[in-house]
C-alpha cells in the first residue's frame, strides 16, 4: 500500500481542511496543463469554440472543487468526446444532466463498491499510458494549431526529454512552476497580433428534445462507463491513496454531481465538456499540491484569463511550447502508472495489467466488463482469496 501522507494542516473543523496558496501549491496547480492546453487549443482553433466558453466552466469547476473537496481534485477536458460533441453541436448538457440525475439517485456510491482495487488500478494504468502516448504524439506529430509544429521533430523530442528529466528529478523543488514561467515568457515573446481585451463572444446552443435524445444515445451513453470509471472511481481512489482521511469528501457520487453541474454550464454556453481525472490528481499532488488551494488558484487564473483576454487567447495559447506540455504530461503519466506498486498479490497485478493494456490498446469498457465478470466469478468460487480493502 502506498504510504498516505499525514497533513500538517490543522482543520478548522472536521472534514474541512485549511487551504494553502504557497509556492508548492502553485507548482502543483500548473502541473496538469499538459492535458488541458492541447485539447483546449484544438477545440478553439479547429472547432471554432469561443476561448472564454472553453475556459469558463473549467475555471468554475476548479474553484468549486477546491472549496468543496479541500484536496487537489483536478479538472480535465473530456478529450475525444469533447471534439465529437462540439463537432455535432451537442453533448455537454446531456452529459451533465445524466450525471446530476445519477448522483441525486444516491446509487453511484453503491455501484462503486463492486469495483475492486486491482480493476481500478487497471483504469489508472490505462490513463497513465494514454498520457504518455499523448505526450509522444504532441512532439512526433505536432498539431498544426501550435506554433512549434514547424520545429524539427528531433528538437521537440530532445526538449521533451530534457523537460521531463527536470520535472521528474526536481519536482520537490517546484520545477513545474519554473517551467510554466518559461512557457509564459515564450508565449509572450511569440505572441503575434493585436492584443484584444475582454472575453470572447459566447454562443447559446440550439436546444431541442430531439437533440437531447440523439446526444444521450449517440454520445453520452457510450461515454458514461469511461467517465464514471476515470472521473469518479479512479479519482476517488487516487484521492484516498494520496491523502487518506483528508479525502473523505471525495466520493464517486459527489464527483459525478460536480462534473455534471459543470457540464450543464458548458452546454449552456457551447463550451468544452469537462470532467475530473485521476491522472490530473497525480500530476497536481506529485508536483507539490496538498490542499484545495491548488485547484482554486488554477481556477481563479483561468477565470481571469477567460474574462480579461479571451479575445486574444487563441493566438497566445498557440505559442505554448510543446516540449513543456509534453514533458509535464509524460511525467504525470509515469507517476500515475506508479500507483500500481501497492498491489501485492500476483492475481491482482494480472487484473490491473489486463484492464490497463486492453483499455489502452482497444476499449476500456470491454476491459472493465470482462474483468468484473471474471473477478466476481473467481470470488464466488474462492479462487482469489481475501478481497482487498
Amino acid at each position: 500500500m502506498l504510504v498516505r501522507e499525514r497533513s500538517s494542516l490543522s482543520p478548522s473543523r472536521p472534514g474541512l481542511e485549511e487551504l494553502r496558496f504557497d509556492r508548492a501549491e502553485l507548482a502543483g496547480a500548473v502541473a496538469d496543463l499538459g492535458v488541458m492546453v492541447p485539447i483546449a487549443v484544438a477545440l478553439i482553433v479547429q472547432n471554432g469554440l469561443s476561448a472564454t466558453a472553453v475556459l469558463l466552466p473549467a475555471a468554475l469547476l476548479y474553484i468549486g472543487a477546491g472549496l468543496v473537496y479541500r484536496v487537489p481534485v483536478p479538472v480535465q477536458p473530456l478529450k475525444a468526446f469533447g471534439a465529437i460533441a462540439i463537432a455535432q453541436g451537442l453533448g455537454s448538457s446531456e452529459m451533465g444532466a445524466i450525471f446530476v440525475a445519477l448522483s441525486a439517485s444516491g446509487y453511484l456510491d453503491r455501484v462503486a463498491k463492486i469495483f475492486p482495487q486491482p480493476i481500478i488500478r487497471g483504469v489508472q494504468l490505462s490513463v497513465g499510458l494514454l498520457f504518455c502516448q499523448l505526450a509522444f504524439k504532441l512532439v512526433t506529430a505536432p498539431p498544426a494549431a501550435f506554433a512549434d509544429h514547424a520545429q524539427p521533430v528531433g528538437w521537440l523530442v530532445g526538449g521533451t526529454i530534457g523537460v521531463a528529466a527536470v520535472a521528474l528529478l526536481l519536482r520537490r523543488y517546484n520545477a513545474s512552476l519554473f517551467l510554466f514561467f518559461i512557457a509564459v515568457v515564450m508565449m509572450t515573446v511569440g505572441f503575434r497580433g493585436p492584443l484584444a481585451l475582454g472575453p470572447s463572444p459566447l454562443h447559446l446552443p440550439d436546444l431541442s428534445l430531439q437533440a437531447f435524445g440523439t446526444a444521450a444515445l449517440v454520445l453520452v451513453l457510450p461515454q458514461l462507463p469511461l467517465t464514471f470509471a476515470n472521473s469518479c472511481l479512479a479519482t476517488a481512489d487516487a484521492a484516498r491513496t494520496y491523502f487518506g482521511e483528508r479525502a473523505a469528501r471525495v466520493r464517486p457520487g459527489r464527483l459525478a454531481l460536480s462534473l455534471g453541474l459543470a457540464n450543464l454550464l458548458a452546454g449552456a454556453i457551447s463550451g468544452m465538456p469537462i470532467c475530473h481525472g485521476a491522472g490530473g490528481m497525480t500530476a497536481h499532488r506529485s508536483f507539490g499540491a496538498r490542499s484545495g488551494g491548488a485547484p482554486i488558484a488554477m481556477g481563479v487564473a483561468m477565470l481571469a484569463v477567460a474574462v480579461l483576454i479571451g479575445n486574444s487567447l487563441t493566438t497566445a495559447l498557440a505559442a505554448f511550447p510543446l516540449p513543456i506540455l509534453a514533458g509535464l504530461l509524460a511525467v504525470a503519466g509515469l507517476l500515475h502508472i506508479a500507483l500500481l506498486k501497492d498491489l501485492r498479490q500476483p492475481s491482482h497485478w494480472m487484473f490491473a495489467i489486463a484492464v490497463g493494456a486492453t483499455g489502452f490498446i482497444s476499449n476500456l469498457v470491454i476491459a472493465l466488463t470482462g474483468a468484473l465478470i471474471i473477478w466476481w466469478l473467481a470470488k464466488a468460487f474462492g479462487v482469489l482469496g481475501e478481497k482487498p480493502r
